[in-house]
């Protein structure tokens, strides 16, 4: 009677008995799926602590984040070469030099840079091809801010904006005068052209408001004016012919340093020269001395080399110079979408996806 007593004790305390061993297992069994998790979260390393947030988000969601803060200062290469042997993926921008030496120090699971930018001089694309790791930009997103920007300052440096304004803070408007801060007008003009892809349509597009004469381009294809009438042409002859000349072409072997001392003879002395393109296009050398010495009328940079400019740089002294810090894409709409992008670059390439921006080599 007394071992039915126990026994009937027992078997009520079952259940209990049961739902704390079940709770333990359950503890154990999130708290080891948490560990698994983690460890299989891929490792991104993220250049700057500046980027856009919503890019950022994105991948933090699947991936466990080293970000490098800027107040330790720029990025070093001795940083980069300790990252890539054990990260996953690398989100970078312009600033960060990626070459065959550094890739040669990637590690087995590294597969990805992505950049959020639609230039790729500061990568060795060859390079990475050959190492089997793929590269995601951000093209397209930008094309319509940095468009309107080449248009802003196009007109800046024609009709001498950042000149007056100066002239104004300094006191020397001193009564109105017919001729005082004339420049030259778009509208009747011919504007060239260089470079002639997205962004440099999307310019042309826009230029047709402002009812210009002709438009000239020089690009790979011949037909891609079409549409709007703009005409195919050599080098020589856009730079002869052009009272604007645009600069919206990509830095390759083939454009460094494309528009030489030489080059800027061909132009007429009252022609103004816009570069939104990379500064390596330019020999920047002939260009300030086209600049002083009246062989062109004045330029526009948005690219400069090197970036930043050196304060005490000539070209920041002359008046037919307009400088801007290559804000070409500085919308906050446009570097969202960069951001986003750059993000979905990084997660398409773990899951070996397509990628929404690749570039194919």
């Amino acid at each position: 009677m007394s071992f039915g007593l126990k026994s009937l004790r027992f078997e009520a305390h079952l259940p209990l008995l049961f739902h704390q061993r079940n709770h333990k297992l359950l503890k154990l069994f999130v708290a080891s799926d948490r560990r698994m998790s983690e460890k299989s979260k891929a490792k991104v390393f993220v250049s700057r602590d500046d980027f856009p947030a919503e890019g950022m988000n994105l991948l933090k969601e699947r991936c466990d984040l080293e970000i490098w803060p800027l107040k330790k200062g720029l990025l070093s290469r001795d940083e980069l070469v300790k990252q890539i042997k054990v990260k996953d993926a690398f989100y970078i921008a312009l600033g960060d030099k990626i070459d065959k030496e550094l890739l040669k120090s990637a590690g087995k699971n590294f597969k990805v840079i992505s950049t959020m930018s639609v230039g790729l001089d500061h990568i060795d694309v060859a390079a990475a091809k050959e190492a089997k790791i793929r590269i995601g930009y951000t093209p397209d997103v930008l094309t319509e801010a940095t468009a309107e920007l080449t248009i802003g300052l196009l007109i800046a440096t024609s009709r001498r904006l950042f000149e007056a304004n100066k002239a104004l803070r300094c006191g020397d408007w001193k009564s109105w005068s017919p001729l005082w801060m004339c420049g030259p007008g778009l509208e009747g003009s011919t504007i060239g052209i260089f470079g002639f892809g997205r962004i440099g349509q999307s310019v042309a597009k826009k230029l047709l408001a402002f009812r210009v004469s002709r438009i000239l381009y020089c690009g790979r294809k011949k037909k891609e004016g079409n549409e709007i009438g703009a005409i195919h042409t050599d080098f020589d002859c856009l730079l002869k012919e052009s009272d604007f000349v645009i600069v919206n072409c990509s830095l390759t072997p083939e454009t460094k340093c494309v528009f030489n001392k030489d080059k800027f003879s061909l132009m007429k002395p009252t022609s103004i020269f816009v570069n939104t393109a990379r500064g390596g296009v330019v020999d920047q050398e002939a260009l300030l001395e086209a600049l002083q010495n009246k062989v062109i009328a004045g330029a526009g940079l948005d690219c400069m080399n090197p970036e930043p400019i050196p304060t005490d740089h000539p070209l920041t002294k002359l008046d037919n110079c307009v400088l801007l810090p290559h804000i070409g894409s500085a919308t906050f709409g446009s570097r969202n979408a960069m951001g986003v992008l750059a993000a979905q670059n990084i997660l398409a390439a773990l899951d070996d996806r397509e990628m929404p921006a690749e570039i194919k080599v």
